[in-house]
């Protein structure tokens, strides 16, 4: 019986000083792909012996990944236990191995962002700024090592923690845990995926549709500004407003406008999944980025948007 190959402390620690340059080779089609492939090597060469079960790894890692730069520790710590018992003769897929990375990047994503970029750091920076204001030499570098050490040893022990986990996954992989595991951060990350559309998928437009003429006959429905200006009337003329009322006779009608009383973020749905059903299609992200500039300055020329 061969020798079981097993990864040791050393390994995983090249892993994780190489994670720190997760984004050293970003792009704009397959992302972060090319500084997980870094991140892995230590541990591929350390598990396949011969050149061909090294480039076939390699390859199926340099897949589309991308997701916060931090959390994607615990998703390395998962890869390393599987690889490693796919080196050992487990059988495990390379679908199985992928299907793991992307069914955790996307929740794990919208973890990192509040967690560091809008807690953290801005503690810190708010304590090295405040010192720094008051001319102490001890404001930045306590916002240096602060920041760098919670990072280091984050992207360490969560690493160490999805190494662990990946080991016990890879123990029943019959009994369906790696699949429930997949479909349950799929579920998770189709949420988060949600609330990021809503939030960062903006369409605006601004073609105008036809005025409609209001009347005050039924019932007061917009602001009259023929009226004299008086305390009395500002007060009534800002409440109104607040209200809902129109200022003037005249209601410019605009098709955003619609749209928003239809459904708000309508067409940032759409367009999401419209980028989604293209991807489906195999169609290049670099071409659906070049096609949504390209519509997006046209419609902006004819006043579309």
């Amino acid at each position: 019986m061969a020798e079981r190959i097993q990864l040791t402390k050393s390994d995983r620690r090249k892993v994780w000083w190489r994670s720190t340059f997760l984004q050293g080779s970003w792009n704009y089609e397959r992302m972060q792909n090319l500084g997980w492939a870094y991140s892995l090597i230590p541990a591929l060469k350390k598990l396949y012996s011969n050149k061909e079960d090294r480039s076939a790894a390699l390859e199926r890692h340099l897949e589309f990944f991308n997701t916060h730069p931090y959390v994607a520790a615990p998703i390395l710590g998962v890869t390393l236990a599987l690889e490693e018992e796919k080196a050992d003769g487990a059988e495990i897929d390379d679908t199985a191995i992928q299907g793991v990375k992307i069914g955790m990047m996307g929740p794990l994503a919208g973890i990192g962002d509040p967690v560091f970029w809008f807690t953290i750091r801005p503690i810190l920076g708010a304590l090295g700024a405040s010192l720094a204001s008051a001319g102490n030499i001890l404001g930045p570098i306590i916002f240096f090592l602060g920041w760098n050490i919670i990072r280091m040893a984050f992207l360490w022990y969560t690493q160490e923690l999805g190494y662990k986990a990946g080991s016990e996954i890879t123990k029943d992989l019959s009994g369906g845990i790696l699949q429930k595991i997949t479909k349950g951060a799929s579920i998770l990350g189709m949420f988060v995926l949600a609330a990021l559309v809503e939030r960062w998928v903006n369409v605006k437009f601004i073609l105008a549709l036809p005025s409609t003429k209001l009347t005050n006959d039924n019932g007061q429905t917009y602001v009259d500004l023929s009226q004299k200006v008086t305390g009395k009337f500002i007060k009534e003329a800002i409440e109104g407003y607040n209200n809902g009322l129109n200022l003037g006779p005249i209601k410019v009608n605009t098709l955003q406008g619609q749209l928003d009383s239809l459904i708000p973020g309508l067409m940032g749905l759409l367009l999401t999944l419209l980028c989604m059903w293209l991807l489906k299609k195999n169609v290049s992200p670099i071409v659906m980025i070049i096609g949504l500039f390209i519509v997006g300055i046209i419609a902006h020329v004819i006043g579309w948007m």
